[in-house]
């Protein structure tokens, strides 16, 4: 699922077998240096063989300096894959305009230009379609960041022997970890002292999203202080989520809830979620090389934009 294609378009500059994921977050940015997601792993460790991971401090919002620093010791090479955070995107719901499919970009900046707070001349864009609202009213997701901060990471990035291919934001990046299934799963998603995000996603499909506030020291609680109020407010969020997603999208029941949380206690969070909760709770797998790397995860998940999209095309010829 590529979000902000356009960006990477414009600074595109070669292509690479590698792939390199860059998670840039408040206070740091996690990377990851994966030969292939399909590469063979190593049957002493479980990791696959070549894969690096780091992650850096960053002073001031400086990210490009700390993506410079990452490349210190020239071991990031390859296609990257860049996930903004919540303070470097923002998304809004508006009314598809109705004009033709080559001027909605356009046409979404001054329609948008009131709902956040990046000029329209210093505004890069992208949409993803919602879904069909109650009435038939069709929705679409814009995803806007300013372009003079982007320019400034890219240029980083593209510095040394990487190349970047794509932009996202941590919401898509998730989703790329959830294999396409029929059924619709909820999944809470979160990087260490970043806010949680909940995402319901249906056949591959992104149906639903939301950014969660005030949840970014949960790893930090205790599993009392977990139990007395933050699973509990946590829940009531879900069940909001879950109910516009069946009362006013008319959807089915969702299945499933996948938690991906990397702390010490996410398997005790997970368990008692369950027991606030009538739907199935479970952790959120990983590529089987990549388990112990859950702080990496949008950055991982980046990285499997290809797949993703391989994945989608092939669920295609299997319905038709």
């Amino acid at each position: 699922m590529p979000l902000l294609t356009q960006i990477s378009n414009i600074f595109s500059k070669k292509q690479s077998d590698q792939l390199v994921g860059i998670s840039l977050q408040q206070e740091s940015i996690t990377l990851c240096s994966l030969p292939s997601l399909k590469t063979t792993t190593s049957p002493e460790s479980g990791e696959t063989q070549g894969a690096k991971f780091q992650q850096l401090n960053v002073q001031q919002l400086n990210y490009s300096a700390a993506i410079i620093e990452s490349q210190a010791d020239g071991g990031l090479a390859g296609k990257c894959h860049i996930v903004l955070n919540g303070q470097q995107s923002q998304i809004v719901q508006v009314d598809k305009p109705s004009v033709p499919a080559a001027e909605i970009n356009g046409a979404l900046k001054w329609q948008i230009k009131d709902l956040v707070s990046i000029s329209p001349d210093n505004m890069v864009l992208d949409y993803f379609d919602g879904p069909l609202l109650a009435g038939g009213k069709e929705k679409i997701n814009v995803v806007c960041s300013p372009i003079n901060e982007l320019k400034k990471i890219v240029t980083a990035a593209n510095q040394e022997n990487m190349d970047v291919v794509s932009i996202t934001i941590a919401e898509f990046a998730f989703a790329n970890l959830l294999p396409i299934q029929k059924d619709a799963c909820l999944l809470v998603c979160q990087q260490p002292n970043e806010e949680i995000v909940l995402l319901i996603i249906k056949q591959g499909k992104l149906y639903f999203q939301r950014r969660l506030h005030g949840f970014s020291q949960i790893a930090s609680k205790t599993e009392d202080e977990l139990t007395m109020a933050v699973i509990d407010n946590l829940a009531l969020e879900i069940q909001r989520s879950s109910d516009y997603f069946e009362r006013q999208l008319k959807q089915a029941a969702i299945k499933d809830i996948k938690v991906l949380l990397p702390m010490a206690s996410e398997s005790f969070f997970a368990r008692k979620l369950s027991e606030n909760s009538h739907i199935p709770v479970s952790l959120l797998a990983l590529p089987e090389a990549y388990q112990a790397h859950r702080e990496y995860a949008s950055a991982i998940g980046a990285t499997m934009v290809d797949d993703r999209i391989t994945e989608q095309s092939q669920e295609l010829i299997n319905v038709s």
